[in-house]
C-alpha cells in the first residue's frame, strides 16, 4: 500500500514510517495539516493515517477539506489521545473510516490500514493478484511464482503490484518512476537496477520472463500461459 502518515509528534512518526517501510509499504510523511491535505490532495495514496491535534490546521479539518473540497475517498485512520466517545464521533463526523487510540500497537496499524483499503476497494475476498504462475497478496506481501516464494525489496513490491494490476500494459519508465518514488523521482539507472532485481527473483529455470523491456517505450507483464 501507499500510505501517507500525518504526524506531529517526530516519534510516533518515524516509528510508524520504520515499521511500514519495513513491511515493504510506499510511505509518505507530513508534520503539519497544511502539508498534510497538500500531498494528501496531490497524491495517490491507498489510506491516510491522520493525527487529530497537528500545527497549521488540525485533523477534523483536514479531514472535512478532503471530503467535501477535494472530494477524496482516501480512506482515513484517524490516530489521537482522546478517547472520549465524543471526540470519536467528530471524528467521525469529519470523514475519517476508523479511530485508533494512542499508544497503539503498529501492527494494529498495519491490520486496521489493510482492512480500509479492502473495503473500500471490494477486495474482501479473492484479495491476491495473479498472473499465469506468479501470485502477490498487496496485503500480506508474499510474492509465490509457481508455488515457491520470492522475496523482494520494498520497491520492487510497489513495481510488482502495479504491472500485475496492468498485466500486458506496457508502462513507460517515467509512469513507474513517478508511481514509486512520486515527484521527486529518481534518477539515471534507478529504475533500472530495481527492475533487474525484479526480473532476476522472479526467473524459474525452464520458464520465460514474466518482466519485458518493451525498447523505446518501457516495461510490462506478460502471462506466461499465453506465449
Amino acid at each position: 500500500m501507499r500510505i501517507l502518515i500525518i504526524e506531529d509528534d517526530a516519534d510516533i512518526a518515524a516509528n510508524l514510517y520504520d515499521y511500514l517501510e519495513g513491511r515493504g509499504h510506499e510511505v509518505d510523511r507530513a508534520a503539519d495539516g497544511v502539508t498534510g491535505l497538500h500531498l494528501a490532495v496531490t497524491h495517490e495514496y491507498d489510506a491516510i493515517l491522520l493525527d487529530l491535534a497537528l500545527p497549521g490546521m488540525d485533523g477534523l479539518a483536514l479531514c472535512r477539506k478532503l471530503r467535501e473540497e477535494a472530494k477524496r475517498d482516501t480512506p482515513v485512520l484517524m490516530l489521537t489521545a482522546r478517547d472520549t466517545l465524543p471526540d470519536k464521533l467528530a471524528g467521525f463526523a469529519s470523514g475519517a473510516d476508523d479511530y485508533l487510540v494512542k499508544p497503539f500497537a503498529l501492527s494494529e496499524v498495519e491490520a486496521r490500514l489493510a482492512a480500509l483499503e479492502r473495503r473500500r476497494s471490494g477486495r474482501v475476498a479473492g484479495r491476491a493478484l495473479r498472473v499465469g504462475d506468479l501470485v502477490f497478496d498487496p496485503y500480506t506481501l508474499s510474492v509465490e511464482r509457481a508455488g515457491a516464494p520470492v522475496k523482494l525489496p520494498p520497491k520492487c513490491l510497489r513495481l510488482l503490484e502495479l504491472l500485475m494490476r496492468h498485466p500486458n500494459r506496457v508502462f513507460a519508465r517515467a509512469e513507474l518512476e513517478t508511481a514509486v518514488w512520486g515527484e521527486e523521482q529518481e534518477r539515471g539507472d534507478t529504475l533500472r537496477s530495481h527492475m533487474h532485481i525484479l526480473r532476476r527473483a522472479l526467473a524459474r529455470p525452464g520458464k520465460p520472463d514474466l518482466v519485458e523491456n518493451v525498447h523505446g517505450l518501457g516495461y510490462r507483464l506478460t502471462d506466461a500461459a499465453e506465449r
